[in-house]
């Protein structure tokens, strides 16, 4: 009997290998090259025919493509603007804009105020834009939001950066991760905060890196000048050092658009790596980004490449190639809690901050 009673025990209690976490999950993107090639035509087209009116509707377009492309877990994304929500708030923008211009450009003392007013409107802008950008985004029928202050904009995209410069910039990695936990620990999936905790230690190891790489291109480039200069100072029908020749300046150009696409990409990549691996919705899911730094830096140039030597007829193809490489790199772990978030963000959102903010040059873009 006594054996009987511990066997029933032993079945009681549950075994904790048995017991999984959650389940992890591929990002897949099934987005194609052709198809999106089509609606990008189309878009540009209609956009110059209507003088940019058009426009708003080509964003939502793009927006939805992409969106409904994207897969996790068998569910997919949904971009929830509509038009005329992006046409109003680009005309308010852009009302905005000629009166900034007007001011700055006609009456001195009139431009000096506005530019004041648009450094302490910018925070509410970014603010705004996130606000609007993050709402119309939806996955498994429940909305995302964006809960930043003004404060806190003001502090992390006015204030920080100014005071790096007293550090001679020294601290402006640090700086970029203050602004990164601030837009990422402010996003909320219903009514779940995303939390994220990020170390100064990655965003240094990326900046070093970033600019190593910069100061080996910056020397081939200043070795192709520095060689086609003198070979033309040979010439001996010349005294003076000769102007680098079209070849060199083109080798040059091509140097630097090099530099910039693996700058890019190896800061990106270490960048994005980082906060996925720590950032996560408490028993919703957490997340895993393997983006190989050189070979994310070599999908940059290769894009960059491809658009210049297309005449830009290349853009689809590279929007839809980064969106894939990006995709199959990520991982997403669904928790048991995942099927109980509510959402309470049905509430909508003018599009004004986020096309003001794209206008004055403060679009801010998630990694």
């Amino acid at each position: 009997m006594e054996d009987v009673k511990q066997s029933n025990i032993k079945q009681e209690i549950p075994d904790e290998s048995d017991q999984s976490p959650g389940r992890t999950v591929p990002v897949n993107f099934s987005g194609q090259a052709g198809e999106f090639f089509g609606i990008w035509i189309v878009n540009i087209l209609l956009s110059i025919v209507t003088l940019g009116i058009y426009s708003a509707w080509a964003k939502v377009r793009t927006h939805q493509y992409f969106y409904s492309n994207t897969e996790i877990d068998g569910h997919r994304f949904n971009y929830l603007a509509t038009p005329m929500q992006i046409l109003k708030g680009r005309i308010l923008a852009l009302i905005l804009f000629i009166a900034y211009y007007v001011l700055t450009s006609y009456f001195p003392v009139a431009g000096a105020i506005a530019i004041v007013v648009m450094l302490f409107l910018s925070p509410w802008l970014i603010n705004q834009g996130m606000r609007f950008h993050l709402r119309m985004t939806q996955y498994r029928n429940v909305r995302f939001s964006f809960e930043g202050s003004y404060g806190g904009a003001l502090a992390h995209f006015i204030l920080l950066p100014i005071m790096s410069v007293f550090t001679l910039y020294l601290a402006f990695p640090w700086v970029l991760k203050k602004i990164d936990e601030y837009l990422y620990s402010n996003i909320r999936y219903g009514d779940l905060p995303l939390q994220t905790k990020l170390s100064g230690s990655q965003y240094y190891l990326a900046a070093l890196i970033v600019f190593v790489v910069s100061g080996m291109f910056g020397v081939v480039a200043m070795t192709v000048l520095s060689v086609s200069m003198g070979i033309g100072a040979m010439d001996p029908e010349t005294t003076a050092v000769a102007d680098p020749s079209p070849f060199a300046m083109a080798a040059v150009f091509a140097v630097y658009i090099v530099m910039i696409g693996l700058v890019t990409g190896i800061y990106e990549s270490y960048i994005r790596n980082h906060i996925f691996a720590n950032s996560k919705f408490d028993d919703v899911a957490e997340f895993e980004s393997e983006l190989s730094p050189f070979g994310y830096g070599m999908l940059h140039v290769t894009n960059a490449l491809a658009i210049v030597f297309s005449l830009g007829l290349a853009y689809p193809w590279t929007k839809v190639r980064k969106s894939k490489y990006l995709a199959d790199a990520t991982k997403v772990t669904v928790l048991p809690g995942a099927e109980q978030v509510v959402d309470d963000k049905q509430d909508g959102n003018s599009a004004f901050g986020e096309e003001a903010s794209q206008l004055f040059d403060m679009d801010i873009a998630l990694t």
